[in-house]
């Protein structure tokens, strides 16, 4: 079922990409910097290398700050208003930390790039759920989440080619250029999907009613959590990435290719999600991937652990690929699971379901991260663990009464 859509110049083709577009910020400021992290961390002086992975994991603590701002705003004053205001913020933070010269100044900068990237992330997702609702809404994430993938597969290379012909502090400019183009775009091609009389003042009690909601519905609580958690295990990977590739298999310079093959694999499940979640439903998809990429790891442990955490490269890239893979099945499905009762509270939903998914997750894949010691073995416990604490939640909320089988 689709909601109508209020007249727009978008067909459903641009809208899929620009939401995409707004959503990728995220990936790109994260993704096209690892490259370009041990000559940053040499420049400004970081004497342990896993400190670098900070100049990732703190973009995940400005993006869960920023979206519960944001969401009540948005309810309040439209959703265009507050895509601006991120967007205007994320050039402030490329800007500073292209000029950062030292690991405190190129964190604040960072982290204002995580508050602003996470008004367009997460008001685009209410766009999406101002106009379409429970499975035809999974269908439109999934072909967003597949556009949006594109970003991940080309950063690494993209900044690896700055690099070639720029000092780092290119990598930051470009995404100055980038943020003014989607502002442009948006601002122009976009139009407004909160009518004036379905806008809600903002104030504490509101907040607070909404937030009190949002937290005591089961389902949105739930899949909320199990996200969180999950993607825990993505993050450890996106922050330690860079160092598993170079130290443990000496690729450097085809670092890109890896990290986009594996990115790859989360697109193809986005689009394999938008062409069956329409027959099988968001519950059924998600169950099988979760348990798949549970059993996958918890195997993997055997083959991982006999070779001392370094298992050939193959190997460890064939495990990556079919767990990518599950996860780009659950990426779409989890969060419109966790929003499909919040259809009133769209905005300020969008914000909680996204903050404390990243809140959580940040905190675990910085732990993980953290744990990096020149083998694999952190990362394919979290994968083992943390899938089985996701699936007990999925399957504790699916036995509620109030669960809509969607």
């Amino acid at each position: 079922m689709s909601l109508t859509r209020p007249k727009s110049p978008l067909g459903s083709g641009e809208f899929i990409a620009l939401m995409a577009f707004l959503m990728s910020l995220v990936a790109l400021s994260i993704d096209a910097v690892m490259p370009a992290l041990p000559t940053i961390g040499q420049e400004l002086s970081i004497a342990n290398a896993n400190d670098s992975q900070l100049i990732i994991g703190i973009i995940f603590f400005g993006l869960a700050t920023g979206q519960i701002f944001f969401g009540p705003l948005s309810d309040s004053v439209g959703r265009k208003p507050v895509i601006y205001l991120g967007l205007i913020i994320f050039i402030l933070g490329s800007v500073i930390s292209a000029l950062a010269n030292d690991f405190s100044t190129m964190l604040i900068g960072r982290l204002l790039q995580g508050v602003g990237a996470s008004g367009p992330r997460t008001i685009s997702i209410a766009l999406v759920r101002d106009q379409y609702e429970g499975r035809a809404m999974a269908r439109i994430m999934s072909f967003i989440m597949a556009v949006f993938i594109i970003v991940p597969t080309i950063a690494p290379a993209l900044g690896l080619s700055i690099l070639v012909f720029f000092d780092w502090q290119a990598i930051f400019y470009s995404f100055f250029l980038l943020a003014s183009i989607v502002l442009v775009w948006f601002a122009i091609r976009q139009p407004e999907t909160l009518t004036s009389e379905n806008r809600i003042s903002l104030s504490f009690s509101h907040f607070w009613s909404g937030l009190k909601t949002i937290l005591t519905n089961k389902q949105a609580l739930s899949y909320t959590l199990a996200a969180g958690i999950i993607f825990g295990a993505f993050i450890g990977y996106l922050t330690s990435a860079q160092q598993i590739f170079q130290d443990i298999y000496g690729i450097t310079e085809l670092f890109p290719l890896y990290f986009a093959i594996l990115a790859l694999s989360i697109g193809a499940a986005s689009l394999t999600n938008a062409n069956l979640v329409m027959k099988f439903g968001m519950r059924k998809l998600s169950k099988i991937a979760l348990i798949t990429m549970t059993a996958l790891a918890i195997l993997f442990v055997v083959p991982a652990t006999i070779t001392a955490g370094q298992p050939p490269l193959w190997v460890f890239m064939g495990f990556m690929m079919l767990s990518f893979f599950c996860v780009g099945i659950l990426f779409g499905n989890f969060n419109t699971l966790a929003m499909e009762p919040l259809g009133k509270l769209a905005g300020m939903g969008s914000a909680v379901v996204g903050s404390l998914t990243t809140y959580i997750c940040m905190a675990i894949g910085i732990t993980v991260g953290q744990s990096y010691d020149t083998t694999i073995l952190p990362l394919v416990y979290s994968f083992a663990v943390l899938g089985v604490i996701s699936l007990g939640i999925m399957l504790w909320v699916e036995k509620q009464p109030e669960a809509q089988l969607t």
